[in-house]
């Protein structure tokens, strides 16, 4: 696996994922941009109680609201943008490695959109629900954080691929038939994504991750380019 993973992070000299990185990030960034600017421009522009100071005391307690959010929500928002393109990261990783396998079956723009959706919505729910855990079970929040994120961002991101060779039922019985190494890989995931920073290229390296555990699990490593060495 530790293999798998250096191969994972090799593949962002890739043009094509360094452009998904950064239509992430930059999207995001402009996201959060117009929110501050929509939020401020409300709070500067409404008297919410007519008195001047508590006002003003508003004003600025929503423009620190606005920073938490943005910083929370970030990486979550740069992981939505990014899988509406991830597809180009796993055909550029099945090119470089795989490339004795037929074409992937294509995919539909609503069934993108519900995976874009479903990544959002699981990554953001289960930090929101785990919370009261991480505060009230001291010691025991990382391995709260990493058992269900590693359950999760392990499902979503090896479904995410699997599905592009067969159908969702079928990725949903291959990964149940040998859960082992997609909640490893999506421990490492979940990882990855507590480091500030690196947390913004996580769905880019996790993708590729992800395609070589896929391809592990079907017995598709062996095509992998012996180039890379051991």
């Amino acid at each position: 696996m530790i293999r798998t993973l250096l191969l994972a992070i090799g593949q962002l000299s890739d043009p094509a994922s360094r452009r998904v990185v950064w239509i992430g990030v930059l999207s995001a960034i402009a996201a959060f941009a117009l929110l501050a600017g929509a939020v401020w421009w409300a709070l500067f522009h409404t008297a919410l109680t007519g008195y001047a100071w508590v006002d003003g005391v508003l004003d600025v307690l929503g423009g620190l609201a606005v920073l938490v959010l943005a910083w929370v929500l970030f990486p979550a928002t740069v992981g939505m943008v990014s899988s509406f393109f991830l597809d180009e990261v796993v055909q550029a990783v099945e090119r470089r490695h795989y490339p004795q396998l037929p074409p992937p079956r294509q995919t539909g723009l609503g069934e993108e959109l519900l995976t874009a959706l479903r990544f959002f919505a699981i990554v953001l729910l289960v930090n929101l629900f785990a919370l009261p855990l991480y505060l009230m079970v001291p010691g025991l929040n990382l391995l709260i954080f990493y058992t269900a994120n590693g359950y999760l961002l392990g499902r979503e991101y090896f479904e995410m691929v699997a599905i592009r060779r067969m159908g969702r039922k079928e990725a949903g019985f291959l990964r149940r038939s040998n859960p082992l190494k997609p909640f490893l890989a999506g421990a490492v995931i979940a990882f990855l994504s507590t480091i500030p920073f690196v947390n913004l290229l996580v769905p880019v390296i996790a993708s590729a991750f992800m395609v070589h555990i896929y391809h592990s699990m079907t017995g598709s490593m062996t095509g992998l380019s012996r180039r890379e060495g051991p």
